[in-house]
């Protein structure tokens, strides 16, 4: 389990294909705290660590993972969010995250936001799955590429968040730009509420 809190930007510095599976090879600065067996987030996606050597680390994802996020695009010298399973004893400073990212979404728009920044981003609407929790309400949380946010102006396949400064300086919201595809998790409060009122 996750906050949303992503901790910092990790460096792709190899991409392996094995059949299905795609092993990717990062390194950011708290590799040596690292143990085989660990749960990553990258951009939003639990990845268990498999291999630790050289001051770097691998994961890797199946293809369920690599056709429901943005990670099989991911080359030699990406940017990669980064967050390590949440503490228990600590605070929770953004969501629930699971790290089961849900789909993709396209960034349609960036507007100015008089020193911030509006994302908006589209996804394919899918009445079932919609009826199931997968959407947006407004204030509500969404997590995209693994940060926790909060959802402004959200219409049927559509919704907007705000990125002050430092997020975007200091995760890969700073490279997303019209057109960029990201990794979105609806917020698991809405599938649960779904789930039982279709229950009833």
């Amino acid at each position: 389990m996750f906050s949303g809190i992503v901790e910092e930007m990790a460096t792709v510095v190899a991409v392996q294909k094995e059949q299905e599976n795609i092993h990717f090879t990062l390194k950011c600065s708290f590799v040596d705290q690292l143990t085989i067996d660990q749960s990553i987030a990258h951009n939003g996606v639990c990845l268990t660590v498999v291999d630790l050597k050289d001051g770097t680390y691998t994961v890797t994802a199946m293809k369920e993972t690599l056709d429901r996020s943005n990670l099989g695009k991911l080359q030699v010298g990406d940017k990669v969010n980064v967050e390590r399973s949440m503490i228990m004893n600590g605070r929770l400073d953004g969501h629930i995250v699971q790290g089961h990212v849900d789909q993709t979404a396209k960034c349609i728009k960036l507007e100015d936001a008089g020193g911030s920044t509006y994302f908006t981003f589209e996804y394919p609407f899918d009445k079932k799955m919609a009826e199931r929790g997968y959407f947006t309400v407004d204030k509500g949380s969404i997590t995209v590429n693994g940060v926790s946010l909060t959802v402004v102006n959200p219409t049927e396949n559509t919704f907007t968040v705000a990125i002050i400064p430092y997020t975007r300086e200091n995760t890969n919201f700073c490279n997303i730009h019209e057109g960029s595809i990201v990794n979105i998790e609806f917020d698991i409060l809405g599938k649960y509420i779904a789930r039982l009122q279709s229950l009833k």
